[in-house]
């Protein structure tokens, strides 16, 4: 394989659906305007600024600005967030085995130049008990800058979704860069190895992961806590559903939940 599969924005949701199943990873060019990315790159910068570096170290790296609690900072992202093909990727892998599925976790990532590469990792390893051919998570990744070769294109291990849940990425693991245009996404499975890049280039490059995660699942980020309930009440329905607000069943059974 020379590059991982790459669909224009107007490509069929199942034929990027088909790719992803296959390779575990696939890049949609042209999902969001430029104007939008910008227009979210201002409101994550005060933020990046600030607290980006609050979880730096090893995994994360010492140049790599990361922010949680998006909600509550940028109102922006929210078309992203229910992005048709994103919500058709979390219906196919997740939907299967739960009666719904919510935000496992939402974060903008700026990698800086002089960062170096980050460790391969799956996503979905944040849970430390696994299920056989259960995706636990699926995520979208959106370029609000270019991505390329030199400035820390995220790295994908294509097929590595298929792989046994214990096997680990060898050191010289064959790896494919996600180089896309500003507005693309890069889709992958939890169980997708992966990793950004280094940042070779004299500019930044900026993200939003967002990840969705079986509804019966603890979510990766505590969206009650991150985003402050009189916040939430102003977001709209689909978005707080995913939040969380919508419960699995009984499970996160509040009162006037299922009024």
């Amino acid at each position: 394989m020379t590059g991982l599969p790459r669909f224009p924005a107007t490509a069929a949701q199942g034929s990027v659906l088909d790719a992803l199943a296959e390779t575990g990873a696939a890049i949609v060019e042209g999902l969001i305007p430029r104007d939008l990315c910008d227009a979210i790159k201002a409101e994550f910068r005060p933020h990046l600024d600030r607290e980006g570096l609050e979880s730096a170290g090893d995994f994360n790296g010492y140049r790599t600005l990361r922010i949680g609690a998006v909600l509550a900072k940028s109102r922006a992202v929210l078309p992203l967030l229910t992005h048709p093909l994103v919500l058709a990727m979390a219906d196919r892998f997740l939907l299967p085995h739960c009666l719904n599925y919510r935000f496992g976790s939402l974060t903008g990532i700026e990698i800086l130049p002089g960062e170096g590469r980050q460790r391969l990792h799956r996503d979905q390893n944040c849970y430390s008990h696994r299920v056989p051919g259960i995706e636990f998570e699926v995520v979208a990744l959106w370029a609000f800058d270019d991505f390329t070769a030199e400035n820390g294109a995220t790295h994908v291990v294509p097929g590595s979704q298929g792989w046994p849940l214990d096997r680990l990425p060898a050191a010289d693991e064959p790896t494919l860069q996600a180089v896309m245009p500003a507005g693309s996404a890069l889709l992958y499975l939890g169980t997708t190895y992966h990793g950004g890049g280094a940042n070779r280039s004299e500019r930044p490059r900026m993200a939003l992961v967002n990840t969705y995660s079986l509804g019966w699942l603890r979510q990766e980020e505590n969206m009650a806590l991150s985003v402050p309930r009189a916040l939430a009440e102003t977001l709209p329905k689909p978005i707080r559903d995913l939040m969380g607000y919508r419960p699995h069943g009984l499970v996160g059974w509040y009162p006037g939940a299922l009024g």
